[in-house]
């Protein structure tokens, strides 16, 4: 007995199949088995059916027990009890297709596979080519499948030796696809099981014959179907012979099954020939609804009951399950005119009420706003509404994946007042590598095989959670090791044997010269000396040891996992390697032990359906994407928490509000091209599954499953230019029918265009907010406002202790701004670049520096230039080889010319003073200065003169002429290109300036001092003249092309990014007093 519930929504149905199942089946031990379509549907109808089944008196407290709830990909093989064991099933045959395409590759038969594949082809298109293998197997073993299920007579005929098939297949089968049947006959020799049509042939037969044959309960339901193949179809009438079969449909207006009873009655069509759309009224179910005709089509042969002739267990009955009534709304009155089939004759009577937003429709600029948009919609919802909560929302998305850190971020993030906070998001089908850790290193593991390791890859891996834990790594150790790894020159590759693969011979700036380089720095400082042929980092302290070992064996263990996977073969070893190397590799807490299960379930699972094909890794890195790729569980959905999904798996489940994200015009429907190897997409036929009206079936089933609401968000405006962009077909032909649904058009109403920036006016009007954002209101507040910046201290701070260094003086003359917040202990958020993934072919000049200034070092220190050309080519900052030793040539001609010069200034044997200073006011100045060779200061850089070289020079002779009244102090800077030179100063001078320093110091660390170290030297190397002093401070200031100072993080922090020079009150005077009287005896140094 076969009876087909059917109703305009599931709850209805549900309840429907709550009565069914209310009455128990004869033997108390047996289940009830009930066939899903989703998880999610699953879920919902448990949660539905424990309100329905064993309750009490208060008629809501039941359970839900006694069901199997399946949702098998393959009802016959659900029959037969081959669920997890189908050689048929795409997974499992992808192996065999695989191996018989890789034995037929140079038959004729298979020439086009072996054209795809490159067999033709030489060199690396021929390997790029080859690297298709899996992924066409796969495709094919898809597309066999869906034959299998589809068209199961196509299979039957080219078993039997035939190479044609139905007359509308029989010319492209002679042409382009004449290979398919005989890969099909020669994969069936492979396989050495029943074939699917056979199978599916004799399973009916014994059904029908044998009922008692399969370990069935009495009653069987399939709940919420909205496509059923034709072997289903006739799986079912097999079934219903003997057993109770209900059969739930979610159809959305009785009115139009009766309608189409008569055009659909034929069954199944050649697509190209179903005029059943002209027969319905309703436009939006006419271009939405196809897949809904098409089950009525299929289920033909059994609504005739030509199926079931003869079977004693009854004939067809059909039952029609009322929903509820739709409401008095916009939303309400569309869903009235689906159920009624028809557009209303009359919508005068229908009036829009202004307040109505049972439906709409959001315009916004960019994937981040519709997710903005979105939150302030649902809190807005929440908050009109004391009587929704979040389990009545439901948000499902085209694409989950790409939004899912949108939604984390936009929901998240957001400040502790913010209403969002109270929302909990639960993403129900993401990728298992988004949610399994350990499956994702597995996939970056295999990525390096044959990646190049770049620095920023294996930073990466080694930053994973469950590495650090494995190797006990905190965010002080990244950030050391990220450093190191700077510092070091690691660029790519593993070591030189990994280099070679990619074609060159090389050993630096590979991360086995970084490693080296690290360990050597534990054991000896750097000092230009080499350890064997290594540099050690000087970086590496011996406190470092633990760390740089815990490093090593980190890296160690990742090149033992890519030496292990490199040689891997079949599927087997390499999931037998990835398990083995990922468990050395990684480590989790208690709780967090459901992810090695996975990994061991998700890789066992792939070496028991493997074959003994050998995979390259880029078939390896298709099985894993296949392997990880999106997948709902049951636990996801209907958690008390805003639910997130894809379409699919809560289709047609009713909540009050359904929520629809990313509906943009080039997202849905699904832009799928028709695979050319696809014969069943040549000649279609109604009852095959198509993607595209799949989606647009899941739009209309959204719009009946909504209660209250159907809110949609699209790219509506580019969020580059504000240029308009459609919604997407199926957005536009529902605006299309709700205009025809009210008295007048309401489009406008309905459509929102949302402005580009949360903190636009326009939704924080007092009378109508439409955002809950806090700091959207602080931002739109302030720009209405306008006024200048507050000042960062409105009176001085804590002063400083009496007692101060000459490093002391000389930072806060280099910074005041700098000193000041160091002195106040607030640090400056700053950026890091990211470590480079580039072998250096050229030094840049920055490069170029640090390279004559380390020379330069180590040649005044007495090192040769042999010994040190060779530690700098082996630091990894220069270019390798010869491109290396050419630049390096260059650095070194320079350094030399400049330790040169510095030798007629470094007479004699250099001598330290040590500087002890009262300066009155309880304040005592203390240092030591070096480098001073009988009565001048030689100071020696690679740089040019700059004002940080005068500034360091000045505080040194001042400090020594003011301790030794009774020499003439001078100061040199040997430096390339001029020389800069200090005359002696007048003793007395000396003491003032520095007593005047240590003032201005005092008063700078209590309120900002208004002078930049290069601003105030450039307005008072203009000596008096005002404009001169002027135009030479803007220079430095705002008008330098490369880095103006007013952009250094601390004075941005304090004045404002790019203020502008009149924010430095009292520069000139500043600038007067401090370097007037010292300008005259300076030679050598220029304003520019």
């Amino acid at each position: 007995m076969l009876t087909i519930h059917r109703g305009p929504g599931t709850a209805a149905l549900a309840d429907a199949l709550g009565e069914v199942l209310a009455t128990p089946p004869t033997d108390p031990f047996a289940k009830d088995l009930v066939v899903v379509p989703a998880k999610g549907v699953e879920r919902w109808l448990a949660q539905r059916l424990s309100h329905r089944l064993g309750t009490g008196e208060r008629g809501t407290d039941g359970v839900c027990a006694g069901i199997d709830f399946v949702r098998p990909r393959s009802l016959v093989a659900l029959l037969t009890g081959t669920e997890h064991t189908d050689p048929w099933h795409p997974d499992r045959l992808a192996w065999p297709v695989l191996e018989v395409i890789d034995a037929g590759l140079g038959e004729p038969w298979a020439a086009p596979l072996a054209r795809h594949l490159g067999e033709d082809r030489e060199g690396v298109e021929r390997e790029l080519r080859r690297s298709r293998r899996y992924g066409l197997a796969r495709r094919l073993a898809g597309l066999l499948s869906s034959y299998a299920v589809q068209r199961p007579g196509l299979l039957t005929d080219w078993a039997a030796g035939g190479d044609g098939g139905p007359d509308d297949l029989a010319a492209d089968l002679a042409n382009d696809l004449a290979w398919q049947p005989e890969l099909w006959r020669r994969v069936l020799e492979r396989v050495g099981a029943t074939p699917p049509d056979e199978r599916h042939r004799r399973t009916c037969a014994e059904l029908a014959e044998q009922p008692d044959r399969f370990d069935l309960p009495t009653r069987l339901s399939l709940f919420g179907h909205t496509r059923i193949p034709v072997t289903e179809v006739e799986l079912l009438g097999a079934v219903a012979r003997h057993r109770e079969v209900h059969l739930f449909l979610p159809q959305t207006s009785a009115v139009l099954w009766d309608d189409l009873r008569p055009v659909l009655a034929a069954g199944p069509v050649p697509r190209a020939d179903d005029d059943s759309a002209a027969a319905v009224r309703h436009p939006l179910l006419a271009t939405l609804g196809r897949d809904a005709r098409e089950v009525q089509r299929q289920l033909a042969p059994l609504l005739d009951g030509s199926l079931l002739d003869g079977s004693p267990g009854g004939g067809v009955a059909e039952v029609v399950h009322p929903g509820p009534e739709p409401g008095n709304h916009l939303l309400g009155w569309l869903q009235a005119d689906l159920r009624a089939a028809t557009p209303p004759a009359d919508t005068r009577h229908r009036v829009l009420d202004p307040a109505d937003r049972s439906v709409q429709l959001h315009a916004c600029h960019g994937a981040v706003r519709q997710v903005e948009v979105l939150r302030d919609v649902l809190l807005g919802l929440l908050d009109a509404d004391p009587t929704l909560e979040p389990r009545d929302l439901l948000v499902m998305c085209p694409d989950v994946e790409g939004f899912a850190p949108l939604l984390h971020a936009v929901f998240g993030a957001v400040p502790d007042d913010h209403p969002a906070r109270q929302l909990r998001v639960s993403m129900a089908d993401r990728g298992l590598a988004a949610t399994n850790p350990l499956l994702a290193i597995a996939g970056q593991l295999v990525a390096l095989v044959e990646g190049r390791a770049r620095a920023t890859d294996v930073l990466d891996l080694v930053g994973a959670p469950p590495v650090r834990r494995r190797f006990r790594l905190t965010d002080d150790d990244l950030a050391t090791i990220t450093r190191w790894t700077t510092s070091s020159g690691v660029r790519w590759g593993l070591d030189a044997g990994h280099r070679r693969t990619h074609g060159l011979e090389l050993g630096e700036n590979t991360w086995r010269s970084g490693i080296d380089r690290i360990l050597a720095g534990v054991a000896m400082p750097e000092e230009q000396v080499l350890l064997g042929s290594t540099l050690p980092l000087d970086d590496v302290g011996s406190s470092d040891l633990e760390l740089a070992g815990r490093f090593a064996e980190a890296i160690a263990r990742i090149e033992e996992a890519v030496a292990a996977l490199a040689a891997a073969g079949t599927a087997a070893e390499w999931a037998a390697a990835l398990l083995t190397h990922v468990g050395a590799l990684t480590s989790t807490s208690y709780d967090d032990a459901w992810q090695s299960a996975q990994l061991d379930h998700e890789l066992g699972r792939l070496a028991a359906d493997s074959g003994p094909a050998r995979l390259t890794v880029a078939d390896v890195r298709r099985v894993i994407e296949d392997h990880t790729a999106p997948r709902p569980t049951r636990t996801s959905f209907r958690t008390g928490a805003l639910t997130v999904s894809s379409l699919v798996p809560m289709r047609s489940v009713p909540h009050r509000v359904v929520c629809l994200l990313g509906m943009d015009a080039d997202v849905f429907p699904r832009t799928l091209t028709v695979d050319g190897d696809d014969a069943l997409a040549r000649s279609p036929r109604t009852g095959e599954r198509d993607a595209r009206a799949e989606d647009r079936q899941l739009l209309l089933d959204a719009v009946l499953s909504a209660r209250d609401a159907l809110v949609i968000t699209y790219a509506g405006m580019s969020e580059h230019s504000g240029q308009d962009k459609p919604p997407a077909i199926p957005v536009g032909e529902l605006l299309d029918a709700l205009d025809a649904t009210a008295a007048g058009p309401v489009r406008r109403h309905v459509v929102t265009r949302q402005p580009l920036q949360p903190h636009d006016e326009r939704l924080l009007a007092a009378d109508d907010p439409r955002s809950f954002d806090p700091v959207a209101l602080a931002a739109a507040t302030a720009a209405r406002h306008t006024q200048p910046a507050a000042p960062f201290f409105t009176g001085p701070v804590s002063p400083p202790g009496p007692d101060l260094t000459l490093d002391d003086l000389r930072r806060f003359l280099a910074n005041p701004a700098r000193a000041l917040l160091d002195h106040l202990e607030i640090g400056l958020p700053f950026d890091t670049d990211p470590p480079s993934n580039d072998i250096p072919l050229a030094p840049g000049n920055l490069e170029k520096w640090a390279v004559g200034d380390r020379m330069v070092a180590a040649l005044l220190a007495g090192g040769t230039v042999s010994d040190i050309e060779e530690a700098e080519l082996r630091r990894g900052t220069l270019p390798p080889g010869a491109l290396g030793r050419t630049a390096l040539t260059d650095i070194s001609s320079a350094a030399g010319d400049v330790v040169r010069a510095a030798a007629a200034r470094r007479v004699g044997d250099p001598v330290t003073t040590d500087i002890t200073l009262d300066l009155g006011d309880d304040v005592r100045l203390t240092g030591r200065v070096g480098d001073l060779h009988d009565d001048t200061i030689v100071r020696v850089t690679y740089s040019r003169l700059g004002a940080k070289h005068a500034l360091e020079l000045w505080l040194d002779v001042l400090a020594v002429q003011a301790m030794r009244p009774d020499r003439q102090i001078r100061g040199v800077v040997v430096a390339k290109g001029v020389p800069g030179e200090i005359r002696p100063v007048d003793p007395d001078l000396a003491r003032a300036t520095l007593a005047a320093w240590v003032r201005l110091r005092h008063d700078g660390l209590q309120q900002l001092c208004p002078l930049p170290l290069q601003t105030g030297r450039a307005w008072a190397l203009g000596r008096g003249h005002r404009r001169t002093a002027w135009t030479n401070a803007m220079r430095k200031w705002q008008w330098d092309r490369f880095k103006p100072e007013r952009d250094d993080p601390a004075w941005s922090w304090l004045l404002g990014p790019r203020a502008d020079l009149d924010r430095l009150p009292d520069l000139g005077a500043t600038a007067e007093a401090v370097w007037g009287d010292l300008v005259p005896f300076e030679k050598g140094w220029s304003a520019r």
